[in-house]
């Protein structure tokens, strides 16, 4: 049988209704079965991380220690099994996606600040103003993420805070690059010449104007920063630069279970597998927005 095709949505007067740029991206976005898998399951997990702190007791369930429960292999009682203190892995892995989320969300939060305005105002102003803030952009870059990180958190102290700093700082460059690239395509438009014309300033043009219709792949490159903002969080941590003990961050979960790998590789076997699965569902994501608010995709 001929498959029946779907009417269109028609408004009051009859005619056909007309979505909205976010309405006719989520339409694209949701035929786009990897995306909905990694929206539901980082949807599950912010979930999770709001609910931790009221489902667990942080003292008790999280950090709290008990000896006679120690390496224990999974079971009814802990799913997940325990670790070398006896503390319940699943609950530790649960609380500890406040950590990599937290340290991702607010990492690229800074980021996204520092480098959409440093890019678009090179983006816009162009001339010497676009050539120091690039340079300095390039020679930023220069320098390997990871050892960036190292050097920041080094100066500053272990913390959570400065490792969100750490990260943050060295994700500006990507945002600072994007953006550029995005308003040297909108800067000569028709409504930006219009916005001169009635005098608006620069920042009112470059907020108003500009910012609103170069927001696409700057929505996509946040999303995938976030992906790589917890592996750097989760390095460092690895590391004994992120997140200090006994606060059950991923990173330092699998250092912790390093030395009981050959005994008990679930130490380090689940934790990793939790960074394993929020990275790849935040990159699920990112390919699908970037799919789904490419104009040239439109139907």
């Amino acid at each position: 049988m001929a498959k029946k095709q779907q009417q269109p949505k028609l408004d009051a007067n009859g005619e056909r209704k007309q979505r909205s740029q976010f309405g006719e991206a989520w339409h694209r976005m949701k035929k786009d079965k990897g995306a909905m898998l990694g929206l539901a399951v980082v949807s599950i997990l912010v979930l999770v991380a709001i609910l931790s702190n009221f489902l667990l007791d942080y003292d008790t369930d999280v950090v709290g220690m008990n000896t006679k429960e120690r390496l224990q292999a999974p079971n009814a009682k802990h799913l997940l099994a325990t670790d070398e203190y006896g503390r319940d892995i699943l609950f530790r892995i649960l609380y500890g996606s406040r950590y990599s989320l937290s340290v991702g969300l607010v990492a690229v939060a800074i980021a996204l600040v520092a480098g959409v305005t440093l890019g678009a105002i090179a983006g816009y102003k162009g001339g010497a103003v676009e050539e120091v803030i690039m340079r300095f952009t390039d020679i930023f870059s220069s320098v390997p993420n990871m050892l960036m990180a190292l050097v920041v958190v080094s100066a500053l102290g272990q913390s959570m805070l400065n490792l969100m700093i750490a990260i943050g700082v060295t994700s500006i460059p990507q945002f600072v690059r994007i953006t550029r690239a995005t308003v040297l395509t909108v800067r000569n438009q028709e409504y930006v010449e219009s916005a001169r014309a009635i005098g608006l300033s620069t920042p009112q043009i470059i907020i108003s104007h500009i910012l609103p219709n170069s927001l696409s792949p700057i929505i996509v490159q946040t999303t995938l920063r976030v992906a790589s903002a917890i592996i750097s969080a989760s390095s460092l941590s690895f590391l004994g630069l992120g997140i200090p003990a006994p606060n059950p961050e991923w990173g330092s979960m699998l250092s912790g279970g390093r030395k009981f790998i050959r005994d008990y590789p679930y130490m380090t076997l689940y934790p990793g597998l939790a960074i394993m699965i929020t990275v790849l569902s935040l990159n699920l994501l990112g390919d699908g927005l970037r799919d789904a608010l490419d104009p040239k995709l439109k139907n």
